[in-house]
């Protein structure tokens, strides 16, 4: 900060020996009592809700019941090592999956912005594209491109593994709503900073890479963010065409035994990775928005 500035100069100019007025003193105490009132608040109405709500579910008389068939502990343990298996081509897929949508997703949305009259029929064709896999469910996507592909009878592409059908299925439905989050980001910056790197010579192309694009992704990353966990879960959608992934080894094993305690382990590692994910993303967006708050841009 600037000596020039008020508070420079201000700070500046205190004495060492300052020390805060008992007016400012008794503030602060007014504060700190404040947040130890909504610590204490918190942490007693947390407790009286959780706890109605846990002894609610334990005092159940099915709750017996529902504890031996989803909640065998013993049982659980047996059947991770071969859930473990099946999460771990739900992962490779999402990992593979994301490479394609980023590619995808960015030709689109760069095809939607773009102002060239001789792209004119690619962004109509970019539109159509969108509007039809948002509007049709994930779900229906698999199926057609899962059962329809095959029934083609066309060279290589039929003959594919259910797994690489059903990723196409994904990567063809989420690029469809990642290209339009990025494109609300290339939309929200603002015109002059377009006409302001033009002015320096850019190029329009350059104009995009350096200028544009930068401020456009690091506006979307917490919904990019939000994408991603979205897919980690839809990815076991595949599991109707035969997939034997994360979801899919649960059923087996459930199937064999009639208890539904590998459902929930099958959760709890989806969990283990969703939770992080999610509150990364919640700490992305929290950062955006004091940056934001920052810049008067809010």
């Amino acid at each position: 900060m600037s000596l020039d500035s008020p508070s420079g100069a201000a700070r500046a100019a205190a004495p060492e020996d300052w020390a805060p007025s008992e007016h400012e003193l008794a503030r602060r105490a007014a504060r700190r009592a404040q947040n130890l009132r909504r610590v204490v608040v918190a942490g007693v109405s947390s407790v009286v809700v959780i706890g109605a709500i846990v002894g609610l579910v334990l005092t159940s008389s099915g709750w017996p019941v529902v504890q031996s068939t989803f909640f065998d502990v013993s049982y659980g343990w047996s059947v991770v090592p071969a859930i473990w298996e099946g999460f771990k081509l739900d992962l490779l897929l999402v990992v593979v999956s994301t490479v394609f949508i980023a590619i995808m997703s960015m030709l689109l949305a760069l095809t939607r912005t773009s102002r060239s009259a001789a792209l004119a029929p690619f962004r109509g064709l970019a539109t159509v594209y969108v509007d039809i896999f948002r509007g049709i469910p994930i779900l229906l996507v698999i199926y057609l491109i899962g059962f329809g592909i095959p029934a083609l009878d066309l060279p290589v592409i039929s003959g594919a593994d259910v797994a690489v059908l059903g990723t196409a299925a994904l990567v063809v439905t989420y690029s469809a709503y990642v290209s339009e989050v990025i494109r609300s980001g290339v939309l929200s910056v603002h015109p002059s900073q377009r006409a302001a790197a033009r002015s320096l010579g850019l190029s329009p192309g350059q104009t995009m890479r350096h200028v544009v694009m930068p401020q456009a992704l690091r506006r979307v990353v917490p919904p990019l963010l939000n994408d991603f966990v979205s897919l980690l879960k839809d990815v076991s959608l595949i599991s109707v065409l035969g997939v034997v992934e994360g979801v899919r080894q649960a059923q087996i094993e459930a199937s064999l035994t009639f208890n539904y305690t590998p459902y929930v382990v099958v959760a709890v590692m989806f969990l283990i990775v969703t939770v992080p994910l999610t509150r990364l993303t919640d700490w992305v967006l929290a950062r955006s928005i004091a940056r934001q708050n920052a810049q008067g841009t809010a």
